[in-house]
């Protein structure tokens, strides 16, 4: 069995019936009472953000995740469909599961999580960084780099990023699939 000692950011755990993902975590002391263990979760199976406390010690339950390859093959009205590069088995996941849609590319390879207990995709996680090109973007003016103003760009997959006034249609750039935010222009 685990105990709040065993809390860490990411790690997923069963929390009256449903799976939560644990964002942040911290401990509260005080002089006089027994220290408690708090923690910010946000719903795996549900679209809940909520806020635990826990004695110190006292026994959670997490559930065994694991990581497994799979290939971003179409997105339907039933969902995101993606297939396994080792058994080609497909699972198809509804958008709310998929960390960030709007960056998926067809063949694209990402990460899903599959739940050990019951073998069901709890949710699928682009790669932090990557690539696409901008697909349309206002022209920028020559020599307008000294301060960090920035214009929208539409991406190949449809997505608009905010990008430096210096990025032109036609080149890839390469963005941060959590924040949603241009990084660099990528050398080709």
């Amino acid at each position: 069995m685990a105990t709040t000692a065993d809390m860490r950011s990411g790690l997923i755990i069963k929390l009256d019936g449903s799976l939560y993902s644990v964002v942040e975590f911290g401990q509260n002391k005080t002089a006089r009472a027994a220290a408690k263990v708090w923690a910010k979760l946000k719903g795996v199976d549900n679209n809940r953000t909520i806020e635990q406390t826990w004695n110190s010690g006292e026994t959670i339950f997490p559930v065994r995740v694991e990581r497994k390859p799979f290939q971003f093959l179409y997105k339907d009205e039933t969902g995101y469909s993606f297939m396994d590069n080792e058994t080609f088995e497909q699972i198809t996941v509804e958008e709310h599961l998929v960390n960030a849609p709007q960056f998926l590319k067809d063949g694209q390879e990402v990460s899903a999580l599959i739940n050990g207990e019951t073998d069901q995709p709890i949710g699928v996680e682009l790669p932090d960084k990557i690539d696409v090109m901008v697909t349309y973007s206002e022209p920028g003016m020559k020599g307008d780099t000294a301060t960090r103003t920035l214009k929208p760009a539409t991406v190949e997959t449809g997505a608009t990023v905010n990008v430096p006034l210096f990025v032109n249609e036609g080149e890839m750039i390469r963005i941060n699939t959590k924040t949603g935010e241009y990084v660099e222009r990528v050398k080709s």
